[in-house]
């Protein structure tokens, strides 16, 4: 269940579907983005204007790993065709049913690496 839930927050994140994603979320939510500050409005706001600058952002779920209250899921973020991709994880932490707190890592795909397995 918990799986889900951090499935679907990132899949209705990414289409913009932002007040459906956050009714997830808890009351006393926190994240570690570096860019934002740490409350879920920050965040939010922040996740609308990427939306309104990349309205066709794709996400492709790789996979998620769930462990007691925590659910890793690693993902291939792609904002336009003309823009490299992003390897994402996000780590999520949860009490309960709800969304209490939220990592994430992402780096750009290289279009020549030597390493022949690529980043997913």
């Amino acid at each position: 269940m918990r799986k889900q839930a951090a499935v679907s927050f990132l899949t209705l994140a990414a289409s913009g579907k932002l007040d459906e994603a956050y009714s997830k979320v808890s009351s006393k939510f926190r994240h570690h983005n570096p860019h934002f500050k740490g409350d879920a409005e920050s965040l939010k706001a922040g996740m609308a204007d990427a939306h309104k600058q990349f309205p066709n952002t794709k996400l492709d779920i790789q996979r998620a790993i769930a462990e007691g209250d925590l659910v890793a899921v690693h993902s291939r973020v792609q904002h336009a065709p003309d823009i490299a991709a992003i390897a994402v994880v996000h780590i999520f932490r949860f009490e309960g049913d709800e969304i209490a707190e939220l990592w994430d890592v992402g780096m750009e795909v290289p279009k020549d690496s030597p390493n022949e397995n690529g980043v997913f």
